[in-house]
């Protein structure tokens, strides 16, 4: 499972711990994933992502978890997302209602 989140794409970054005497040694700044199940109010379900702390809050504010999907950019996306974006879009224009 890679440290990635799957909706907005932050990932592990790379840099240096600087000391007082000016020392500088590698360090892995990690995301914080946390495992959360978004309800879907379109499909009427609830999926299970791994995402950032930052990122629950982003489709906190929003409006929800389809708001956030529907405009999103795909390329940050994976695949499990892109799908459920496909059956979204797909789902907005038959214009029904599961």
């Amino acid at each position: 499972m890679s440290r990635k989140c799957e909706l907005t794409g932050k990932a592990v970054q790379y840099g240096c711990n600087v000391s007082h005497a000016n020392n500088k040694s590698s360090k892995r700044f990690l995301p914080n994933l946390q495992n959360v199940s978004f309800l879907s109010e379109r499909l009427g379900y609830t999926i299970r992502f791994r995402v950032a702390a930052s990122c629950i809050r982003s489709v906190e504010a929003k409006g929800g978890f389809d708001c956030y999907l529907l405009n999103a950019s795909n390329d940050r996306l994976s695949k499990k997302a892109l799908v459920l974006k496909k059956i979204l879009k797909a789902d907005l224009v038959s214009g029904r209602r599961r």
